[in-house]
């Protein structure tokens, strides 16, 4: 990944923790330059680029001698996370769509994510087990979860993809809290997910992803 593609990437990973996660909200401060490109595993070089950009679109603003803080208009839009996310599709296109896609994400990640990429992966799941376990709703954290595969993956046109299957991924954690078989096949499926991605087994981890997708399929009834 070239550097202009890596601080786009980041900058998009940032916006994440604005947006997905809610781990900053207006007016929050980021963490320093050093914590957050070892958090990132980037260059704080590119760090600086990526928050370049979203300073561009006013999502952050630079306070001189202060810090970087988190702008009002990040919760207004998404900005150009291109108009995929616009386009209105039912659930089993959505989900043939993840079939598509998602497996081969998991497979590049394997392969090509870094240690803090993988770490980021696990802490996701983890915590969507977490909010399982205590019946609260778990939609951001898994968005976050497979976002942070994609990311993984270092191909750009996958992370531009994430936002349509956002709508796959929000509707099936709706229509699963109607099933617990749903919900237990969540919690095996990603921790399958979660072993092979840690062991770096490309293969597995593929294969685990599909299951996932197959089992959301059959569960929620939309064959």
């Amino acid at each position: 990944m070239n550097n202009k593609m890596l601080s786009q990437s980041i900058a998009d990973t940032i916006l994440s923790m604005i947006t997905i996660e809610k781990r900053f909200t207006a007016g929050d401060k980021l963490p320093n330059e050093n914590d957050l490109s070892a958090e990132l595993n980037v260059s704080r070089t590119t760090l600086r680029e990526a928050i370049r950009i979203l300073v561009a679109y006013n999502i952050l603003e630079i306070q001189r001698g202060k810090g970087t803080f988190v702008t009002q208009t990040a919760f207004e839009k998404e900005p150009d996370l291109g108009q995929l996310s616009d386009i209105k599709v039912n659930a089993k296109d959505l989900y043939e769509m993840r079939l598509i896609f998602e497996p081969e994400a998991a497979y590049l990640a394997a392969i090509r994510g870094t240690d803090a990429e993988i770490k980021r992966i696990l802490e996701f799941g983890e915590r969507i087990e977490q909010e399982i376990k205590a019946g609260q709703d778990r939609t951001d954290n898994e968005h976050s979860f497979h976002k942070a595969i994609a990311q993984a993956t270092h191909n750009e046109f996958m992370n531009q993809l994430m936002p349509i299957l956002y709508q796959a991924i929000a509707k099936g954690v709706t229509l699963s809290a109607m099933s617990e078989k749903a919900v237990s096949d969540t919690v095996n499926d990603h921790r399958m997910i979660m072993d092979f991605l840690e062991q770096r087994n490309a293969e597995g981890a593929k294969n685990a992803m599909r299951i996932h997708i197959m089992h959301a399929i059959r569960e929620l009834g939309i064959e």
